[in-house]
Formats: structure tokens, C-alpha cells, sequence
């Protein structure tokens, strides 16, 4: 791309990249404002008739390898927040927001969690996103990952500095020990199947300990779920998010291990996450249980 303007650049990338992107416009937008260090805004106002930067090249090469843009540039956007990724972490997807806004519905209506908890942080997304709506609540967050922890607790910084990030893993014995009981549990844990058919950019990228968790997707829950009465307050309530052909499965074991559960869709209108409570102590969001 030596010697072309940003704008044939980016046309040039944009047709390189549409064999192996369906966001390959945006893809090449992205990794050019990277190159040049300036937003994609400004990339687009002021930059357009520069110089292509001979970075940008390479940046093209490793998306073509199906390396997800957040991991080329190292940041990923979530709930207006701006976090830092790396590949020992899942990258924050929109559809995990609906998590967020299940629990901002259910706060609507009562006092606002004092102690959030967040379960397999990875890069800290789901507790920040509740501290920007309450920051005066005390955050937790446990990750079993060396690496993750690292991403999360340099994403807290920034962002929630006040957060505790700790190590923990909810397959081991007493891992929750000393962790007391929350207002509001958020976890975004695996739930992929162990042979689902995944896009090139998520099986080859991302971290498959994230992702899979047994022939159903299940294993996971089955673990976590009946842990969860024990670290709610009476009147707490834990939002999990699940894959879209989940919910009544996850539901049954929620039921299972004495709750009540209510399921969120996402803006596709799919079974995105399910919202639970202890049985018989508060009422589920706006709307009844599901059953």
C-alpha cells in the first residue's frame, strides 16, 4: 500500500478484507485510525487525503488470518467503556449488555446494590459496566486466569479503582469462603458447547477455557448455579448469561437449587440471560417468572 493515500488504502483493504470479513469497511476503518493513532472520527474527517502509514499493511495481514480487530488494536468497547483486550480474554460483545440492563431494570424499583459481585471477570467488563451505574456500590471480581486477572485489574484502574479483582475459581473447594454475600451477581461464564460450529475469528483467537464447557454448554452452571443462594443477600439477585437455546435448561437448574428464574432476551429477541433470586423473596424484574 506504499504510496497511497489513506482512503485508496482503506478501498483497497476493504475488498482484500470482504473475503474473510462481513464488517470489512468498518474492519479497515478500525485498524487504519489505529495506525495512525487518532479515533476513527477523526480518521475520517481530517486524515482521508494523507499518506497511507506503512504500519497499516500489517494490520491488514493479521485480520485477513481471522485475528479479531479488538485483539489488532487491543481495545474493545463495552457499554461505553472503553477496555483493554488481550487474547487471554474474551472480547466484550454487545449482546452481554443485556445482562447490565436486566439489572438496571431490576434496581429501578429499589435500593441500589451496595456489593456487586462479578463471577469469571475476564477483562472486568460486566463489573465495571454496573459501577458506572453505581458507583458507590463496593465491586468484587474473581477470575481463575493469571492473564485475565491481569487485563481486569488494569481495566479497574481506570476505570473503578476502588474494585477488587482476586483470584478464584468456582470448580475448587472454598473458593467463596470469604467472599461474604452480594446485592447483585453478574457472570458471563462458558457456556458453549464443546463441538459447536464457531467462527474461525472465535475458535482460533479467543480462549477456549472461556468458551467450552462440556457436550452441552451446561457443565458450568451445573456447578455454579447451585453455589449462588449461598452468596446472596436475602434480597439479592444473580443475572447469568447464557446462549440462546439455554434458557429453560438453565432455568431447571436454577429452580433446582432453590430459586426463582426469569429469562432476558437480547435486541435480536433471543434468550440472552437469566435473572434469578432466592424463592419466595422477591419478585423478578417487571414481569413474572418464567416457568
Amino acid at each position: 500500500m506504499r504510496g497511497m493515500t489513506v482512503a485508496d488504502a482503506i478501498r483497497a483493504a476493504t475488498q482484500r478484507l470482504s473475503a474473510t470479513s462481513d464488517t470489512a469497511r468498518l474492519d479497515a476503518e478500525v485498524l487504519m485510525a489505529h495506525a495512525l493513532g487518532c479515533s476513527r472520527t477523526d480518521l475520517l474527517l481530517r486524515h482521508m487525503t494523507g499518506a497511507a502509514p506503512e504500519g497499516f499493511a500489517a494490520l491488514v495481514e493479521r485480520r485477513l488470518g481471522h485475528e479479531p480487530v479488538a485483539y489488532i488494536i487491543g481495545s474493545a468497547e463495552f457499554y461505553g467503556l472503553d477496555l483493554a483486550v488481550t487474547p487471554a480474554v474474551l472480547i466484550p460483545r454487545g449482546d452481554t449488555e443485556t445482562l447490565v440492563e436486566a439489572a438496571r431494570e431490576a434496581f429501578a424499583w429499589r435500593a441500589a446494590p451496595r456489593r456487586i459481585l462479578d463471577l469469571g471477570t475476564g477483562s472486568g467488563a460486566l463489573l465495571l459496566a454496573a459501577l458506572s451505574l453505581w458507583p458507590q456500590a463496593e465491586g468484587v471480581a474473581i477470575e481463575r486466569s493469571p492473564e485475565a486477572l491481569a487485563v481486569a485489574r488494569a481495566n479497574g484502574a481506570r476505570h473503578a479503582p476502588a474494585a477488587r479483582f482476586l483470584p478464584g475459581d468456582w470448580t475448587q473447594p472454598d473458593w467463596s469462603a470469604d467472599l461474604g454475600t452480594f446485592d447483585l451477581i453478574l457472570s458471563n461464564p462458558p457456556y458453549v458447547e464443546d463441538e459447536a460450529d464457531l467462527a474461525l475469528s472465535v475458535r482460533a483467537h479467543e480462549p477456549s477455557a472461556a468458551l467450552f464447557s462440556g457436550p452441552e454448554g451446561l457443565d458450568d452452571y451445573r456447578v455454579l448455579v447451585p453455589q449462588l443462594p449461598g452468596l446472596l443477600t436475602d434480597q439479592g439477585i444473580a443475572i447469568v448469561e447464557i446462549g440462546w437455546q439455554q434458557g429453560q435448561a438453565v432455568s431447571a437448574i436454577a429452580r433446582a437449587s432453590g430459586m426463582t428464574a426469569r429469562i432476558h432476551r437480547d435486541l435480536a429477541n433471543r434468550d440472552r440471560a437469566v435473572e434469578m433470586a432466592k424463592i419466595g423473596n422477591i419478585p423478578l424484574g417487571k414481569g413474572p417468572a418464567d416457568h
